[in-house]
Parts: C-alpha cells; structure tokens; sequence
C-alpha cells in the first residue's frame, strides 16, 4: 500500500544525505507530509558496508548498526529543527534493490548526490542498479556541489520550476507532475523543449514556431488543471541535457522523465536524466518509466471493474451531518459556530 503521506529520504552519513534531509523535510513541512528516513547498508565486503566516515569491519553487524543509528540520529536533528515528524529505519541490505523495493510504497524518495562515492554512486550510476531507472515512484535528487567542487545553496521557497518535455509518455507525465508541484509552491512554470540541430537551418522560424505550437497543445491539460499557474515556453535548441543544465541555475527545481535506460544500453545511448543528475546545480525530480507504467497498470486495472464510477458531489448541509453524528452517537456534542471558526 502507497503511503502517500511521507517522504522517504536515504541517508548514508555524507553531507550529501544530510543536505537532501533538508530538502526533504522542507518539502514535507510545506506539503504537510512526514519524514521516513532510511539508512540502508549490506555486509558483504568492507566496500559495501562503508558510511560517509567510518569503515566497519567485514561481518561486524553490531558495529554497522550502530552506525547506521548514529547517522539516523544526526539526520532526525535535521527533520526535527524543521518542525517535521521524522521516523527512522535501519534496513539491512543492497541498498539500491533496497530503495527500489521501497519505492513501491511511497510517492516521492529523496536522495543526496555528492558526485563521486557513497549512497549516491550505488543508486545513480548507468548501470542495472540505477535508481531513476528502476524505481516505482518519483526521485529527487539533490546535488551537494556543482561540477567545480562549490557547495550548493538550497531556497526554503520554491518560486521556479523548470521541466523538459517531450512526447513520450513519462514525457507528459514529468509534465503533470511538474505542475502539480508548481501549483503546490504556487511558483511559475517554464516548460522547455530541446530541439537540438535546428539552429541555422532554412526555415528555422518556421520549424520553431511549429514545435512552439505543438508545444501549447502539450500544455492544455495542465492548464485547464491549474487555470492559476503561471506557464512559460521555451524552445531551445541545444541537446535536453545542456538546456536542462542551464534551467537548473535559475530554476528551484528541474523536473525531467526517464526512459530507464539502465545498463549497457544506458552507457550506449545516454540518458536525459543521468546527464542532467551529474550536471545540475539544483534538485532534480524524476519520473521513472517503471513509475509511468505501473500507474497505467492500475488504471487499466480499474477500467475492468463493472459498475465503477468516479463522480464529484458536494457535501451535505450542517444539519444533515449533525442528524447523522446523532444517529451514531447520541452521546456526541457537535461543535459550535463559534468554536468552528476560531
């Protein structure tokens, strides 16, 4: 069952992990949402069961523990100073067939990504174990430095928000999703289409303004969902990950799908997203295929249910409701007016 109020954030000891706690539990504070925070580790080998800081020895499970606690603790300051109610969990384990099991049960996981090493290697790496890839709910992942070793600021407000389209279906659903995010913070919206090899081309007027208006068709939808949202469109002509990348200096967040081109076939042809995760300078939110295809499942699943209707009513008077709570309960005292409105 999707516990669709927390957020799970990884924790591996680095500031990475405690810097994307901190996004985390900005996001659920604003959201109104908990905070599962999770570290996750295996004993096999030194390597693997390593934190940011400490190396315990092979098969020292105690001492591995105890580590993991000492992380979380640290990690629960974090979520506590934001007024956020944080739970911690200890799960022994790969930790990226960890997460991607987990991420079956939640709507959003947030993990730090420090560029090199740590928890943020295991899960984000173009191998069979990425994360984006294989995940079953939406990722986001919080860069700790930018390409040149700086440490990252984070705004408390989100006011920007950039997303890269395209007309693949994780495309549209980055789409939605980034929407809704947006309306959430009540920020602008800057939807961005890469078309690269377009510049210098004869007629490229003319192509711009087609993809321009193909482009405003894409956002209909969320429009007449968010009539409020402020949406702005770009069309750049520069690869998605380049124009992307430069989305993220001046966006809060950059939402991005993924086609979850893990494996040989990730190193062959590339991928969006991993691109943009090891370039950004800001947060990125991904919807994983595995994500986009599991709801459509439930959809379809749904649609073969007989008699299964969805309608919108309002709600019935005050005194029809007190006339049942009176029924359930002779006992019960409805609240007052005035205390209602306090």
């Amino acid at each position: 069952m999707i516990n669709e109020k927390a957020i799970l954030v990884g924790v591996d000891g680095s500031h990475a992990s405690y810097k994307a706690t901190w996004w985390a539990a900005n996001y659920a504070k604003h959201a109104g949402l908990t905070l599962q925070i999770v570290c996750a580790y295996s004993l096999p080998s030194y390597a693997a069961v390593s934190f940011d800081a400490t190396y315990t020895a092979m098969g020292d499970d105690n001492a591995a523990h105890s580590d993991a606690q000492e992380i979380l603790s640290k990690a629960k300051a974090i979520a506590d100073e934001q007024g956020v109610e944080a739970a911690t969990l200890i799960v022994t384990g790969d930790p990226a067939s960890v997460f991607v099991e987990l991420s079956r049960n939640y709507n959003l996981i947030v993990i730090g990504n420090r560029g090199k090493g740590g928890l943020a290697e295991r899960l984000l790496g173009t191998t069979s174990s990425s994360l984006p890839a294989y995940a079953y709910c939406p990722i986001v992942v919080v860069p700790y430095t930018d390409d040149d070793g700086k440490v990252m600021h984070l705004n408390n407000t989100i006011t920007k928000v950039a997303v890269g389209i395209d007309e693949s279906k994780w495309g549209l659903k980055a789409l939605e999703l980034a929407g809704n995010f947006a309306s959430a913070w009540d920020a602008s919206l800057d939807v961005i289409l890469a078309v690269p090899n377009i510049r210098g081309l004869e007629g490229e007027q003319g192509v711009t303004d087609s993809y321009m208006e193909d482009l405003g068709e894409s956002i209909k939808p969320l429009q007449a969902a968010h009539p409020d949202l402020h949406i702005d469109k770009t069309i750049v002509p520069d690869t998605a990950v380049n124009a992307l990348t430069k989305a993220s200096y001046d966006h809060d967040v950059v939402v991005v799908g993924s086609r979850g081109r893990g494996g040989f076939t990730g190193l062959i042809m590339g991928s969006t997203s991993q691109g943009l995760i090891q370039h950004s300078v800001g947060p990125v939110y991904v919807v994983p295929r595995k994500f986009v295809e599991a709801q459509e499942a439930r959809i379809r699943k749904l649609s073969e249910i007989s008699g299964v209707e969805e309608i919108s009513v309002q709600a019935a008077d005050d005194a029809a409701a007190e006339t049942i709570e009176s029924a359930i309960d002779p006992m019960h005292q409805p609240p007052s007016r005035n205390t209602m409105m306090q």
